[in-house]
């Protein structure tokens, strides 16, 4: 019979804390691991097609670790490496540091993780429904022409989609993307917004290949995995992560390496890594304006527990119906969220459209994260637009001058 482990108890505080510890947000993050230092560090950065200040899986390590140039990022993600000696070719073929598949949402994942995807691939080869129908023969010669020619976007495989909707795929598409879910393809690179798909055989390190772990082992690892990026969280913050089912994560989370706590005011039993509670979280926080992607926040009811805001990406609202706005981007600051901004850019202008400021105390904080990620998408002035509290408009717009200026 398992002794059960004892309980530790955390205030509110040090559990926001944690949070924002292992999140990259509070202390000195590690500059020199960079964009892949962070992608491993978070387990996922998640993808999506919405650019408005930048894209998502640039605006994470934006976040993180101030302004990195927007190619570095790109590099980062997708370059391979080879293995060389001064005088010698290389002693391997070069090797992805990263690859995409459905995480969280469609997400980018450290290249070693791949083997502990294995239990949604199966997961997949199994699906007995489909929303696009696979054309007769389409999976075969995709796979065909992938072996023949090399690594191909769906545009070269024969053509993305059958008519302008993007929802309306053609079979190459169809069949690329099956072939994705299966890992017979894997995609390790995007030019400009496109999947460049190859074959898994030849894009994924041998070494990670064909360690096909049992379902038990996959899911042991994302919960652990979770549990650390998160640093303190409940059984559905943990399922959320990687996108587990509930009992997925009770049937192994008892042998994951995470400690049972109680947080206060949670009113549900949560689990946390035990590195997280050796030291107490100290340092500098960050401020900066958050992708409604990032990880930190990407789960509503958990930023509602730890943070007591309450937001959600309003880009698929009618406009009519929009409180804050398109693409509303909260606003970290002192460890804690303090407003929201709705960016746009144009020339060579950031425009704050619409901010929700927490007070006058929020002012400085906003007028810096503005200042920065204007300056980071290389914006020589920053306008704004609307405040929802009016008479704080003037003091932003003023703070905004001192630090443009």
């Amino acid at each position: 019979m398992t002794t059960p482990r004892p309980t530790t108890d955390l205030s509110a505080d040090e559990a926001r804390r944690i949070t924002l510890r292992a999140q990259g947000f509070l202390g000195t993050p590690n500059r020199r691991s960079g964009v892949r230092g962070i992608l491993r560090h978070l387990g996922a950065v998640q993808l999506d097609t919405i650019s408005v200040l930048a894209r998502s899986h640039e605006l994470i390590p934006y976040a993180r670790l101030g302004a990195v140039d927007r190619k570095t990022i790109e590099t980062a993600y997708w370059t391979t490496t080879s293995t060389t000696s001064t005088d010698a070719p290389p002693v391997q073929p070069p090797h992805p540091h990263a690859f995409e598949y459905w995480s969280h949402a469609a997400c980018i994942l450290p290249i070693e993780e791949w083997p502990h995807f294995a239990f949604r691939r199966r997961a997949y080869r199994n699906r007995p429904h489909w929303n696009h129908e696979l054309p007769d023969g389409a999976y075969d010669q995709v796979i065909k022409q992938l072996r023949t020619e090399g690594p191909l976007t769906a545009t070269e495989l024969g053509g993305a989609k059958k008519t302008s909707e993007w929802w309306d795929w053609s079979g190459s598409k169809v069949a690329a993307e099956r072939a994705l879910m299966y890992g017979e393809v894997v995609c390790v690179e995007r030019r400009g917004w496109k999947r460049v798909y190859d074959l898994a055989e030849r894009a994924i390190p041998q070494t990670l290949l064909h360690d096909e772990l049992d379902d038990t082992e996959c899911l042991r690892r994302l919960v652990r995995l979770a549990g650390q990026s998160l640093g303190v969280g409940t059984r559905a913050d943990i399922a959320d992560y990687h996108r587990l089912k509930g009992e997925q994560v009770d049937a192994v989370i008892a042998d994951s390496g995470l400690v049972p706590v109680t947080v206060e005011g949670w009113g549900k039993p949560a689990w946390a890594d035990p590195a997280a509670l050796e030291t107490p979280p100290r340092g500098r926080h960050r401020t900066t304006l958050l992708s409604p992607f990032d990880s930190l926040i990407w789960e509503r009811a958990r930023t509602e527990r730890i943070f007591g805001f309450t937001h959600r990406l309003e880009a698929y609202v009618p406009k009519q119906k929009r409180v804050y706005g398109y693409f509303a981007m909260p606003v970290l600051a002192g460890g804690r969220l303090v407003g929201r901004v709705d960016p746009a850019r144009e020339g060579s202008t950031l425009v704050a459209k619409q901010v929700t400021l927490d007070g006058p105390k929020a002012v400085p904080a906003v007028a810096q994260a503005l200042a920065e990620a204007a300056s980071w998408v290389n914006c020589t002035d920053v306008r704004v637009e609307r405040v929802d509290s009016p008479h704080l408009r003037e003091p932003l717009a003023s703070e905004l001058t001192r630090i443009v200026a």
